[in-house]
């Protein structure tokens, strides 16, 4: 069961996922949401500017049926006359077409979005498989732009037969209306027409662009497998990053035992946790942390530190509070200046009477560790004692 849940395409499409579906050209479309916006845009400009662009166009045919008698008889006069003519019907024309172009370059920022892809335009043998394309003839796609299309039909008709039904008597009028009453009546039924007949592609457009995402979306979706795949591709095999960290804490412990021959003393608790630390006057604004452990590790510590003759001296509070808010390499905390600075005291005395002999120093017995700083007292209230 497992294996078939693995395999079954539940998961939504990831965004590396939606990047290479974009880069092969891949992306939502809806034809009829663009086709339905180019022509709403036509009727409206046409609504607006239709009145200007007709009288344009009329004097512009007035003045091309008149001509002098020399250019009738002068082809290069003629041809001239004829390329003048376009010109003014090119430039009569350009702010309808100007806004046509800008309608069709935006429909597609409304889904999908502008995309050029060198992918799409590379030839693929596999779409010319006849096998493939009966396939896709019988597919739920194809089902789907079938019924689409009848639908689309019916809905358009419909709309069609009751506008021109409603038109009739308007349209049986123009016959008895003088011609340029006639002409101007007949440009608004057709145009008012025209606009009420694309209207209802709305509607058709309003169902396909949901449609389009939904089917996009579930067309890139991922089985778990395929997720699993990916997050290791993307970031790493999740065993092979474990071994890494493995490895790098192993390396740090290495280098961190390295250190505690260079301490000058190691803190203890005096079992659970053991902190070394180094200071170089002149050189350390205050004493580093060079070793930190607990448990095994803090045994370890004490271990090398015996082996070496580096000082080592039980004090619980002040080894716990080390351990807590300090980092390897961080320099104590100013709060602990005061119980450091006695505990290197200690130890430089005990370095000198080994030396020269004298009395021998004794241990600190009670340095000053703020309470803030000290895990047992924040553990009393809620867990009791921290050993």
């Amino acid at each position: 069961m497992a294996e078939d849940s693995d395999l079954e395409r539940t998961e939504p499409a990831s965004p590396r996922r939606l990047e290479q579906a974009r880069e092969e050209g891949d992306i939502p479309r809806s034809r009829e949401l663009a086709t339905c916006t180019i022509l709403l845009a036509a009727g409206l400009a046409f609504w607006f500017s239709g009145e200007s662009l007709v009288r344009r166009l009329n004097h512009m045919l007035a003045a091309g049926l008149s001509f002098e008698r020399e250019q009738a008889f002068d082809f290069n006069l003629l041809l001239m006359r004829l390329g003048f003519s376009l010109g003014d019907v090119l430039i009569g024309l350009a702010p309808f077409a100007g806004i046509l172009v800008l309608v069709a370059l935006g429909s597609p920022l409304l889904i999908g979005g502008w995309l050029f892809s060198t992918k799409a335009l590379q030839p693929n043998f596999s779409r010319m498989n006849p096998l493939s394309g009966l396939g896709n003839m019988v597919s739920t796609r194809a089902l789907v732009e079938l019924l689409k299309a009848i639908g689309k039909t019916i809905l358009v008709g419909s709309v069609a037969w009751l506008v021109v039904r409603s038109k009739v008597e308007s349209m049986l009028s123009l016959s008895v209306e003088p011609i340029a009453t006639g002409t101007a009546h007949l440009a608004h039924l057709l145009l008012t027409s025209f606009i009420a007949i694309v209207a209802s592609l709305v509607l058709i457009a309003l169902i396909d662009a949901p449609y389009q995402m939904w089917q996009y979306a579930n067309k890139l979706k991922m089985t778990r497998e395929e997720v699993r795949q990916e997050a290791k591709e993307s970031d790493g095999d999740p065993q092979v990053k474990a071994r890494i960290r493995q490895m790098q804490r192993e390396m740090a412990k290495r280098r961190m035992m390295a250190e505690i021959p260079n301490a000058d003393v190691v803190v203890t608790n005096p079992t659970h946790f053991a902190v070394a630390l180094k200071y170089t006057e002149g050189k350390m604004r205050a004493p580093v942390v060079v070793a930190k452990g607990a448990d095994e590790i803090a045994a370890k510590i004490r271990e090398i530190a015996a082996e070496h003759k580096v000082a080592m001296l039980e004090a619980p509070p002040l080894a716990r509070a080390l351990y807590r808010h300090t980092e390897l390499g961080d320099e104590i905390p100013a709060a602990l200046y005061t119980a450091v600075a006695e505990v290197l005291a200690y130890v430089f005395q005990l370095r000198a009477y080994s030396k020269h002999g004298g009395v021998r120093p004794s241990a600190p017995d009670h340095l000053e560790v703020p309470a803030e700083l000290d895990p047992l007292n924040a553990a009393r209230p809620d867990n009791g004692l921290m050993q």
